[in-house]
């Protein structure tokens, strides 16, 4: 059995296993449910991080009852490179159940009730509930008004069991949007009940790079704008929309991406030092870095869209060449912005973050860029005449892992420079995991703990920020796509952006 980041905890995690509960998961036919919600659920019971006393429902519009235990089976296996014959898999698979109702029928969602009132009976689950809400955003605010109109939001007067509710991104689709949303889920449940999951806080070099910054004391004192030039966020991606054209016409790149998964590895990466790892703590901290940024200007923004192309040798179809796409669409698959935080730790320092679709190959990682020293005592001595700034790189996927450039001494008799790099491996160090980042998350959770999650003010905090950029990019209707061919790097005023700063992209 390949190591989980769950099995890597559990020695640490063992007093935090949750209570008995049920995991509800509304959309569950869909590919979510197989492919990383139930291998996260049973890596979690194979550490031993799932309380005895535990079910999970699957809710869907279709009758799949007959085909859903061994449809998951099979996702569990692929998914999370599980052996058909481990012990485990046959007693978690008998608490996976199934219930077909409509999202928009009231009645059914009072059969729910009862159903689920009987499996607490049956497997002793004492009326704890996670409702996982893996459905299209327009059903978000309906499910959970049905879940209060049904009595089952909250527990009643007098009894001590709880209910949470985990939201899928997006959260909404600009600052007007989300704020609806979150009316209309605050009108139902308390914000500790609610739990805005963003997939990327749940991978483990995302959450590393709290532990490199605050637990590591040679770091921290050179973390700010006395010693740091700039910094990189780079989110690419090799693949295109893969059949999503309805969705990603309507969302965009930054919608997708960079208002929600960049814009939390920012939020980690210039956070202040929390007073502890509790929830409330860390979001205030990342609420400070988003409300220290006063706005993008549209200038410092470029925005593109994939042509036709090579990626990895292969010939690739340009967007709009893609299946259910407006042959004429205006729909960004490239983002790039350079931005500042005006606060005492990073003034003066710019962020340059890019994310895209159809790029030159798959890399999500961070690169601290340092300044340079005071004089170049080796300039004249270093094997390409430029003496490169030291660079910390964080490599969020693939590959994941951590690496420093610095300038070394070629052995000869004379004093040669060169650049060379230091490599950590999470591979060679801990070993492959088959976990997929959703295993912490959900465990979180079950276990009322909301550090990884997102809440309604750093929602609203980031859409403030892109709000206005989008809205600028709509009204400019003389915008040039495609603007960058599949499997280059984006468009060529995404190069300009940096280097009118007298910088450039960190070649990857």
């Amino acid at each position: 059995m390949t190591t989980t980041p769950a099995q890597l905890d559990a020695t640490k995690k063992g007093e935090r296993t949750p209570e008995p509960c049920i995991v509800v998961i509304f959309g569950a036919s869909g590919d979510l449910t197989k492919r990383k919600l139930l291998p996260a659920l049973y890596h979690l019971d194979q550490a031993g991080l799932l309380p005895e006393d535990f079910a999970v429902v699957g809710v869907a519009r279709r009758d799949l009852s007959a085909t859903f235990g061994p449809d998951m089976q099979d996702g569990i296996m692929k998914g999370g490179g599980v052996d058909a014959n481990e012990a485990k898999l046959k007693p978690f698979l008998d608490r996976v159940q199934y219930f077909a109702t409509n999202f928009d029928d009231d009645e059914g969602f009072e059969k729910l009730k009862t159903y689920l009132a009987g499996l607490d009976e049956k497997f002793k689950t004492k009326g704890n509930r996670l409702f996982y809400l893996a459905v299209a955003p327009e059903f978000f605010a309906d499910i959970i008004q049905r879940l209060g109109k049904r009595g089952m939001a909250k527990p009643a007067e007098g009894e001590s069991h709880w209910v949470r509710v985990i939201i899928e991104k997006p959260f909404g689709t600009d600052l007007e949007s989300a704020r609806k949303l979150n009316d209309d889920v605050n009108a139902v449940l308390s914000e500790d009940q609610i739990f805005r999951i963003d997939h990327y806080l749940g991978k483990e070099t995302v959450q590393n790079i709290l532990v490199f910054r605050f637990g590591n004391g040679i770091f921290e004192p050179i973390w700010n704008r006395n010693y740091i030039d700039h910094v990189e966020i780079t989110a690419a991606e090799s693949i295109g929309i893969e059949g999503r054209g309805p969705f990603y016409e309507k969302a965009g790149l930054v919608r997708d991406v960079l208002q929600n998964h960049v814009m939390e590895v920012l939020s980690f990466v210039a956070m202040e030092p929390p007073d502890s790892f509790q929830a409330n703590a860390v979001r205030t901290e990342k609420l400070k870095v988003w409300r220290s940024i006063e706005g993008i200007p549209v200038e410092n923004t470029v925005r593109g869209q994939y042509g036709p192309g090579k990626v990895d040798g292969q010939d690739a179809i340009g967007y709009r060449q893609e299946e259910r796409v407006n042959p004429e669409s205006h729909t960004e698959t490239f983002g790039a912005i350079k931005l500042e935080i005006e606060n005492w730790r990073w003034a003066g320092v710019p962020f340059y973050l890019r994310a895209g679709k159809r790029l030159g190959k798959r890399v999500t990682e961070v690169s601290i860029v340092f300044k340079q020293p005071p004089t170049h005592l080796f300039k004249s001595n270093s094997s390409d005449d430029k003496i490169e700034q030291n660079v910390i790189t964080m490599r969020i996927q693939p590959d994941e892992g951590i690496s420093l450039r610095f300038g070394a001494k070629v052995p000869g008799p004379t004093t040669n420079v060169a650049q060379v790099d230091m490599h950590f491996s999470y591979a060679e160090a801990f070993g492959k995991s088959s976990a997929n980042g959703y295993e912490r998350l959900l465990l979180d959770a079950m276990l009322g703990d909301g550090t990884l999650f997102a809440h309604r003010d750093g929602v609203e905090a980031t859409w403030a920020l892109f709000t206005p950029i989008l809205e600028a990019w709509a009204k400019d209707g003389n915008v040039d796509f495609p603007n960058y061919a599949a499997g280059s790097w984006g468009p060529e005023a995404s190069d300009k952006l940096i280097e009118a700063d007298g910088r450039s992209w960190r070649k990857l």
